[in-house]
């Protein structure tokens, strides 16, 4: 079958839901892998093509799952996996609710997913070693993350606050409780 016989097979067999479907709980045959990929920028492509409508890429993204390194596209009856460049998804837009510890952020994905950053949806930053630029990122659903994009990432630089760890002072911001630290101060 065709690779794009295969991704219109994958949006016949979704299964209609409330909410995202519970691909954790199917474990179908691997059937190999298609030739889709999600770029660092969020773009998704098919067959070296972006994927201009944005319902398909939601639609697709609702049974996106990770399996140790690798993700894939999983329905009640066929698992195929896809490539992506460095995070699934994006976080495109910051609400912040509240002030200082009692602070809440909400962070809303390229995919249009909503969390809150706290315990269930931690932020984490990784540091280049060679040009030590920040990548910055939130969990967004069970083992798939958002890269948090550079504008997003701004405001959290303007919202953060000093706090000692280990003997060391970092930067970072309040959510839902938790401190993240997201930077050293110069």
């Amino acid at each position: 079958m065709s690779d794009s016989g295969k991704a219109n097979d994958l949006l016949a067999q979704i299964p209609k839901h409330k909410g995202l479907p519970p691909v954790h709980l199917w474990h179908p045959d691997f059937c190999g892998n298609i030739d889709m990929r999600i770029a660092r920028d969020g773009t998704w492509f098919y067959l070296g093509t972006p994927i201009g409508r944005k319902a398909m890429v939601r639609l697709f993204s609702t049974i996106m799952r990770r399996d140790g390194d690798d993700y894939f596209l999983v329905t009640p009856v066929e698992k195929v996996g896809i490539r992506v460049d460095d995070a699934p998804f994006v976080a495109v837009a910051l609400q912040v609710l509240g002030s200082g510890q009692a602070q809440v952020l909400r962070f809303t994905s390229n995919v249009e997913d909503q969390v809150e950053a706290g315990p269930q949806n931690p932020l984490r930053v990784e540091t280049d070693p060679v040009t030590q630029e920040p990548s910055p990122y939130i969990l967004m659903r069970t083992n798939l993350e958002a890269l948090i994009h550079r504008n997003v990432f701004y405001q959290l630089v303007d919202l953060a606050v000093p706090r000692m760890i280990d003997d060391q002072e970092w930067l970072g911001v309040w959510s839902n409780g938790e401190f993240y630290p997201i930077g050293r101060p110069c």
